[in-house]
């Protein structure tokens, strides 16, 4: 039995490196408790969600653990706003 998900959307703060590489450092939810992530394992593009917005999957360690980020990027039709992050989580 497959067990149920919902997007929680979370704060992260990033950093970009030389190249442009947008680099998840901590994770925010919230209720204020804040984790670091010790490191990124993986990036790669996760498709594309049912209102257009195109998804990239961070795979992350927190606490020793293996995790998936997502940035859900915003559609062309807001300039301003880049996009926002999420996690899955258990309902």
């Amino acid at each position: 039995m497959k067990t149920a998900t919902r997007r929680v959307y979370v704060k992260v703060t990033s950093v970009f490196d030389a190249t442009g590489y947008m680099q998840p450092r901590t994770i925010t939810w919230a209720d204020g408790r804040e984790f670091e992530i010790e490191a990124v394992k993986d990036f790669h593009p996760a498709g594309i969600n049912r209102d257009s917005s195109t998804t990239d999957c961070y795979t992350v360690i927190v606490k020793g653990e293996t995790k998936f980020l997502y940035f859900e990027k915003t559609n062309r039709n807001q300039p301003s706003r880049v996009g926002r992050w999420y996690v899955m989580c258990r309902q």
